[in-house]
């Protein structure tokens, strides 16, 4: 039975990060207030940066190592709000906020989970507990920038709104910059050499090219172009057209194979801004995935990104709250999700039979 406090201290936790303003980079407020409650249950913390990591009273090397990680960051709040995004307000079980649901309500459960376990003496595996920074930018100072401070790990749950299923698949993410290239002329006369025209082609290609390869989770990769420029004026034929594209990797394919295809079937000079972002999971033999199924959770591939692309080990992602919900006016969480996401992560954690040097990644 989880202590109802347990639930009641990770709720008013939310609370208070609701009221914290904590865009991505801003979050060292946030960061305060978790270190706090830390301190408030008497377990000793580690901080770097933005970031805040625990690990359970009674550690030994020799035992398997979980993490449990979800961000602190929020995205900026959008137009359309007809709540303060600053202010908890609570409406029956409705509990809106910024961050509320993406990740607050993720990450103040798996704190409480933690701090139900923190002391258990007799636990077959070692438990680390991160909250961690820029996961809404996948920037540089978030857990990428803890993770040889956190030693071996051998399995992940990021704390994520999944309604409480199963993501053990993640699409990843590379950003392209294209730039088409031609030769400037006066419109009026048959000059130049159009770039705009370069750059259609290649979209064209871009947005009609299947890959070859469909995943059974995630399905096929998705390419779209989402910015286009080009010209400064009506009469000048325009010597270039610069593009951005957006690309949704599966696991058939890393991010780097998919940028040598794109660049072979186009005209235009193609630049990555990373490579890093490529598609993450956990295998459907893996004793944590084992032991949801049993507790009847339903998987799926998820379309969104997390944290999880930045984590070298098996992963899932798994949390209350509703994807749909995130980045959106009057975002919101249940009180009653994040009371059942705390019993379903505790549930998770003691059904599981720690057999992981069985367990492979998808990645």
């Amino acid at each position: 039975m989880i202590p109802k406090d347990l639930t009641d201290n990770a709720i008013q936790l939310l609370q208070q990060l609701i009221q914290t303003p904590s865009f991505s980079r801003e979050e060292d407020q946030t960061a305060e207030l978790i270190h706090r409650f830390f301190q408030k249950n008497k377990i000793p913390c580690e901080r770097q940066g933005n970031n805040i990591w625990a690990r359970n009273q009674y550690y030994v090397d020799e035992k398997p190592t979980i993490l449990l990680n979800s961000h602190h960051d929020t995205v900026k709040p959008v137009q359309g709000w007809q709540r303060d995004p600053f202010q908890p307000t609570l409406e029956g079980d409705h509990l809106y906020g910024l961050g509320s649901n993406d990740a607050g309500g993720p990450l103040v459960s798996l704190l409480a989970t933690f701090v139900y376990f923190y002391g258990k003496t007799e636990l077959p595996f070692n438990l680390l507990m991160a909250a961690t920074a820029e996961e809404e930018i996948s920037g540089p100072k978030g857990i990428a920038s803890i993770l040889d401070q956190l030693g071996k790990i051998d399995v992940a749950i990021v704390g994520e709104p999944t309604s409480l299923d199963m993501a053990i698949a993640e699409k990843g993410l590379m950003v392209i910059d294209g730039e088409a290239k031609g030769k400037s002329g006066h419109a009026a006369r048959e000059e130049g050499i159009n770039a705009i025209y370069i750059a259609l082609q290649d979209i064209d290609w871009i947005r009609n090219h299947q890959f070859e390869k469909v995943s059974s989770l995630l399905g096929p990769v998705k390419m779209s172009v989402t910015q286009i420029k080009a010209g400064y004026q009506h009469n000048v034929v325009p010597d270039s057209c610069q593009f951005v594209i957006d690309l949704r990797s599966n696991e058939c394919y890393s991010n780097q194979e998919l940028f040598e295809i794109l660049q072979k079937h186009t005209q235009s000079e193609l630049k990555a801004r990373s490579f890093r972002l490529n598609s993450s999971g956990i295998s459907l033999d893996h004793p944590l995935v084992k032991a949801g199924a049993k507790m009847g959770m339903q998987t799926y591939g998820s379309p969104t990104l997390s944290d999880q692309a930045l984590i070298p080990y098996p992963s899932l992602k798994l949390g209350p709250g509703d994807s749909a919900r995130s980045h959106t006016a009057d975002e919101h969480i249940l009180l009653s999700e994040i009371e059942q996401g705390v019993n379903t992560y505790v549930r998770l954690l003691e059904g599981v039979e720690w057999r992981l040097e069985t367990a492979t990644s998808v990645k």
